[in-house]
């Protein structure tokens, strides 16, 4: 006995040092890239300002929790430093979710083969694994909860620290995307089917007696990162400006696409349905067996979650990316529930296919590395490879660094804000791309006033944004770079 499990030991050891050296493997180009994604633009912005000394929100604008800037800031807003950690929390990402698999799958190739799939989809820029963004960095903590969460189920005297564990690193993940909230209530709500008999007893007093300490410590945790950073921002005078941006500013965010009959109506709908879909989980507990229960709850929940803002948004899908892998694992075991995981896998899969855009490139984007690499692509058709207009990213901020001094300033008229980032420069206003200043009442007012007060050397026009709206007095045409217009000021 004690050689079988040396051996599955030793088996389980050489599976994750292979899965790890894959992971890296995939992710390995992606310290490489240029710079050409539009939103690690303006995150790495974000965190040069914060750097820099502007507050976040007030003066340095985006509309997602803090933390996600704050890693940006931390690492200098250096693409290579960022996509290296975020390699670092995937690759561990990896290694909690095999541990949280292992816990449960009694099949080994239950085991292998949803680590397995979680790692490549994890590292592969199919899903955008490869880009530094919020979701990224919302798995970890995500499974890690999870693993408290059953660790707690299991252990009667550490039961409140760890599920506070669990709920303190869901807020962590909030913090980095109000849509973790989603993955909270599907923890929460599986640790209140694991304790009741029949619905009939979610109106009694005395369930609510015996579990509320029980589910008060879930809920403290997730609460007291949250409530320590409003505190932060409420000391600095920012607190108005955290619940707008993250909140406020994306509730017509999540209307524009979800209306149906009345605003909101298809948000209503799929609450609906996420309601029905709990139910029939909740009635199926039994016969599923704990793991299971969660397993399809919080797949519910991040379909839901992917689905939240009916946008197809490539890395919305890397929300549904662990309960989906566990649900596949869930496959290869035998139990008579394997038809019901069959059909929601089978449903889930098509429903991820079919309303979300993937990375085109995938398997072009491994080869253009590797020429790139031996000298048989030259620079400009490396950044190319990324987007179109890269190459002209390049060449504007090769003409700003040359032609500024520390102390001038510069204003982009466009949605390339990784400029700013190429040019170690500051945007004059809080936005910092040109849809920020064109969708928010303040856009305009805020430029004006920032304008006034950088008075920047130049001002880059971008094609295909609009036309420029601000007043061009006291600046000339300069230069134009593949149709990028700048102007710059004249010297009194």
């Amino acid at each position: 006995m004690k050689v079988l499990r040396r051996l599955e030991s030793s088996t389980h050891t050489w599976f994750l040092l292979f899965i790890s050296l894959i992971f890296f493997l995939l992710r390995l180009p992606s310290f490489f890239e240029p710079y050409w994604y539009g939103d690690e633009g303006i995150y790495e912005t974000l965190g040069l300002g914060m750097n820099h000394g502007r507050l976040l929100y007030k003066e340095i604008f985006d509309n997602k929790p803090p933390l996600l800037y704050f890693i940006y800031s931390l690492f200098g807003s250096d693409q290579s430093a960022v996509r290296f950690f975020s390699f670092v929390v995937g690759l561990l990402s990896v290694f909690v979710f095999f541990f949280l698999a292992k816990k449960f799958f009694k099949n080994t190739k239950s085991l292998f083969v949803s680590t397995g799939v979680f790692a490549v989809l994890f590292g592969l820029p199919l899903i955008e694994g490869n880009i530094a963004n919020a979701e990224n960095f919302m798995i970890l903590p995500a499974l890690f909860s999870a693993f408290l969460v059953f660790k707690a189920l299991e252990d009667r005297i550490n039961h409140k620290k760890l599920l506070f564990a669990a709920g303190f690193l869901l807020g962590v993940s909030f913090l980095i995307k109000i849509v973790a909230v989603f993955d909270f209530a599907a923890f929460f709500a599986f640790l209140t089917f694991s304790k009741i008999e029949n619905l009939k007893d979610l109106l009694t007093k005395k369930f609510w007696e015996m579990e509320l300490m029980h589910l008060l410590s879930i809920v403290s945790g997730f609460l007291l990162p949250i409530i320590f950073v409003a505190v932060i921002f409420l000391l600095r005078g920012g607190f108005s400006d955290l619940i707008r941006a993250t909140f406020f500013s994306n509730i017509g965010y999540v209307g524009y696409g979800n209306k149906l009959i009345i605003p909101q109506g298809l948000l209503i709908l799929k609450l609906v349905l996420l309601g029905g879909y709990s139910l029939f989980v909740f009635f199926k507990r039994k016969s599923l067996g704990s793991f299971a229960t969660f397993v399809l709850l919080w797949t519910g929940f991040s379909l839901f979650n992917a689905f939240f803002s009916q946008r197809p948004y490539t890395h919305y899908v890397l929300t549904l990316l662990p309960s989906f892998c566990l649900l596949l694992g869930l496959l290869f075991e035998k139990t008579k529930q394997q038809y019901t995981y069959a059909l929601i896998f089978v449903l889930t899969l098509f429903l991820a296919l079919t309303n979300f855009n993937y990375y085109v490139k995938t398997f072009t984007y491994y080869p253009n590395f590797i020429s790139f690499v031996f000298g048989n692509k030259s620079v400009a058709a490396y950044e190319k490879y990324f987007d179109g207009s890269t190459p002209r990213d390049y060449a504007l901020a090769s003409f700003i660094n040359a032609n500024t001094t520390e102390k001038d300033n510069i204003f982009l008229w466009g949605n390339n804000a990784q400029l700013y980032k190429m040019t170690n420069k500051l945007p004059p206003g809080k936005y910092t791309a040109t849809y920020h200043i064109t969708n928010y009442k303040d856009g305009n007012s805020d430029t004006i006033a920032g304008l006034k007060k950088a008075d920047p050397k130049y001002i880059i026009v971008m094609p295909n944004v609009g036309n420029y709206p601000f007043p061009l007095t006291n600046y000339k045409l300069k230069l134009d770079i593949s149709g990028a217009i700048i102007y710059e000021k004249i010297s009194r």
